[in-house]
Formats: C-alpha cells, structure tokens, sequence
C-alpha cells in the first residue's frame, strides 16, 4: 500500500475511534442523551457568532437539518437562541450551562483518549505531531484552547 492510501486508512480508522471513545466517556459523565453530532455543533457554537446557518455550513448539512439539530439541543436545555444584533430575521445560538458543563466533559474525554498516544509516542514526538496537524488542517482548529 502506498504512504497516501495508508495515511488515508489510518486516519478516518483513527477519527472514528476517537470520536466513539469520546462519545462513550461524555456518555459516561452524565450526557446520555448526546450523540457525537451534538459535540461537532457545540464545537462550533462555542466559537461564538454561530447562527443555525453557519451550523450548517460548519456541520455540512443543509440549513434545514441544522435546525433540527438546533431545536433538539435547545429542547434538551443544552442551547438557547438568542435576538441577533445585525439581523432580526436571525437567531445567535449560545450554550447553556449544560452545554458549557457538555463541553468540558468532551474537553476531558479528549484528553483521556488522546493521553495513550502521548505516552506511545513521547512528549516531544506528541507536541510535533499535533503541531504537523494543525499546519495541514484546512480550517485550523475547532475550536480555541481555553
């Protein structure tokens, strides 16, 4: 198999590992009722600015599936919709206290799941590595380190 075929296998397998270790750990903490999509739209909400639009285009899904992922997440007490300053036809979404405490369960069970790789790989090794991955991931991170 050549290095491009590989890097390709090996990330997605390794994407959906993580994706389903974290899932299970925020489960684990209390957050039953949230699937993996749940944490992509928290990702981005978190951001700030986020209206059920730019949900969509981040989560690329059409506008009328982000708002039914909206309408489930404020049903569940984890977003609110909020007046938007620049435009009355829109709403800002914001996290509630549940979807703050949500988030930082997922900000935990990353680092759970990530902390194997650090000790395989090395400290120093590990730094380089998500330094390679942010240099070569289009969009940058998901959301800023806090």
């Amino acid at each position: 198999m050549d290095d491009a075929l590989a890097l390709s296998a090996l990330v997605l397998g390794l994407s959906g590992h993580l994706v389903q270790d974290m899932h299970a750990r925020v489960s684990a903490q209390g957050f039953a009722d949230l699937r993996p999509a749940h944490g992509f739209a928290f990702a981005r909400i978190s951001l700030g600015d986020a209206t059920t639009a730019s949900l969509g285009e981040h989560l690329g899904v059409t506008k009328q599936a982000a708002a039914q992922l909206v309408k489930e997440l404020v049903d569940k007490g984890y977003v609110v919709r909020l007046p938007h300053p620049h435009d009355a036809r829109a709403r800002l979404l914001g996290l509630t206290e549940a979807g703050r405490a949500a988030t930082r369960a997922a900000d935990e069970a990353a680092r759970a799941a990530v902390a194997p790789w650090r000790t395989a790989l090395g400290e120093a090794r590990f730094g380089e590595l998500v330094a390679d991955l942010a240099r070569i991931t289009p969009q940058g991170p998901m959301r800023p380190t806090w």
